[in-house]
């Protein structure tokens, strides 16, 4: 599976215009650039170990909390003993003559702009403190090695190897070395520091840097106006207390209280075996594909009902899985990018929050009915979007386990097909990386390629499924009723969902899930996924 697919969260800049939360005017901006030039240590230039000397704000000598979710990723990576569970892996093929000095140089470059990748956590007191590593203090080494037919195991293997957060920086590279102009560059970060949208950033600035290096000079790049680390301190200033009726954090999970009451404990999946004790996390998965011209007349129905691309794979996704008898109530869990302002934009770093957008699909509604429905949940969790799900359980308390997600089992991941690395003379394409982890039992991501004009080229996606659980055939029979209902969809949206495509039996066995002693569901919950 590429890891590179799936990871992102795009803003959701379809044809429904999402309500911005009530958190983000803006003003915060002006207010933490101010506090950017004003604290004491903080400067606006600064050198790195090879005597750079552009204008990126430089690294804390003082230690900052963690962000809300930092903490959750943080603990889950001290349960799970570094097992490699949230790395983010993204491998390039280069073809072409790489300058491997200039390479190695650009991503020291690139990791000191970009503090969150030069971050270190600390443990106080059993809560994860930020330390940002000053400029001289990082070393970002190239591992070049050279690889023929092992190569998908090598990948693999260096994906999986876990982070030690408090002793090393979050992101490893590696060349592998194919033929004289033949490589493959492979970053394995932890998803502490980075998140899908990093990547355009990243990808941007590594190319900037690696330019600049080819041709002896430095990078020029403007300063970027705040750090993750001001980002995580105004986070928690403006959450507030649940205790303070007026505060942000009590208002909304006022909402979440509500719209997530009596919600399921487990959907009735069409498992194939029963629930183990505790998760392996262990994945396979299918692939779909969705042609250019399906793809624009998806694109169509969301125009003409005021919907987004989103919104119609959400409502598809919910029928299918209530037509093969998950029920009429339907939790799926949606990254959302967290950055609704511009200046985020180019930062690198873990700003994701997981809605749990829960739809009803009972009395047999047309497809379109189904997409109000959704259109309605889902903008109203968007304009509820700051309470970060570890907070969420926290509040609503459902039964915990280490076999599964609380709040929800199924992940919806829907973006559009970024920026990708472009060096000079060098061919750079995706390189497919084995992950096999999931942290749901299932996981959804479906990526959009446009034109530059804009047209639609196809949607193609990837199905992660817990080998736990399910079969390869259940999962591939799922993720082609997906797609035979999307056809229906536009061609036909007027019909009630049960007329929709009757699907053939599902070969899997059904049951219901299996339950779990009281003893194992009580047990703290290991993962959420981000």
């Amino acid at each position: 599976m590429a890891a590179c697919i799936g990871w992102g969260t795009a803003r959701f800049e379809g044809h429904a215009e999402l309500p911005r939360p009530e958190s983000w005017q803006g003003l915060w901006m002006a207010t933490l650039k101010i506090r950017h030039r004003t604290r004491p240590g903080a400067v606006q230039s600064t050198t790195h170990s090879q005597s750079s000397s552009w204008g990126a704000p430089a690294g804390r000598t003082r230690v900052i909390q963690s962000s809300p979710t930092q903490q959750r990723l943080w603990i889950a990576n001290q349960l799970e003993d570094s097992n490699g569970t949230w790395n983010v892996p993204v491998a390039l093929r280069l073809r072409g003559v790489v300058d491997r000095a200039a390479l190695g140089a650009a991503l020291l470059d690139t990791v000191v702009r970009q503090s969150s990748l030069r971050t270190v956590f600390a443990d106080v007191g059993g809560i994860p403190w930020q330390r940002v590593l000053e400029p001289d203090e990082v070393k970002v080494p190239l591992n070049v090695v050279a690889a023929d037919a092992d190569l998908a195991e090598r990948l693999t293997a260096e994906a999986v190897r876990g982070f030690d957060l408090a002793a090393e920086l979050p992101l490893r590279a590696w060349l592998f070395e194919l033929g004289p102009q033949d490589q493959v560059l492979l970053l394995v970060m932890h998803h502490i520091a980075m998140d899908g949208w990093s990547l355009g950033p990243l990808f941007r600035d590594l190319s900037t840097a690696y330019c600049a290096r080819v041709e002896g000079r430095e990078p020029a790049w403007e300063p970027l106006p705040v750090e993750y680390t001001d980002y995580a301190e105004w986070q928690r200033e403006l959450l507030g207390e649940a205790s303070d009726p007026l505060s942000l954090l009590s208002r909304q999970l006022q909402y979440w209280r509500k719209a997530l009451a009596g919600i399921p404990e487990e959907l009735a999946l069409p498992y194939d075996r029963p629930r183990p004790a505790v998760s392996s996390h262990h994945a396979d998965s299918v692939r779909l594909f969705l042609d250019a011209e399906l793809h624009q007349a998806l694109t169509r129905l969301a125009k003409r009902t005021g919907t987004s691309l989103f919104m119609v794979f959400h409502a598809a996704l919910a029928a299918t899985l209530t037509r093969l008898g998950a029920g009429h109530d339907i939790p799926i869990a949606a990254p959302t990018a967290g950055r609704s302002d511009e200046a985020l934009d180019d930062l690198v770093g873990f700003f994701i929050n997981t809605l749990v957008l829960r739809v009803d699909t009972s009395g047999d509604p047309t497809f379109e009915e189904l997409l109000g429905r959704v259109r309605d949940v889902v903008l109203e969790g968007f304009s509820h979007q700051d309470v970060p799900l570890d907070r969420l359980v926290e509040e609503l308390n459902p039964q915990r386990s280490l076999s599964r997600q609380a709040l929800f089992q199924i992940v919806l991941n829907v973006n559009e097909k970024g920026d990708t690395l472009r060096l000079p003379g060098v061919e750079c394409t995706d390189q497919p990386v084995r992950f096999p982890v999931v942290r749901s039992d299932m996981w959804l991501g479906l990526t959009e390629s446009k034109s530059q004009e804009g047209d639609c080229q196809g949607v193609s996606g990837e199905l992660l499924y817990s080998t736990d659980l399910f079969e390869r055939g259940t999962m591939q029979n799922l993720a082609e009723k997906f797609v035979a209902l999307l056809r229906t969809a536009v061609s036909k949206p007027e019909l009630p969902l049960a007329s929709m495509n009757p699907p053939r039996a599902l070969t899997a066995v059904r049951r219901k899930p299996v339950k779990l002693q009281t003893a194992v569901q009580s047990t703290p919950e290991r993962r959420e996924t981000p």
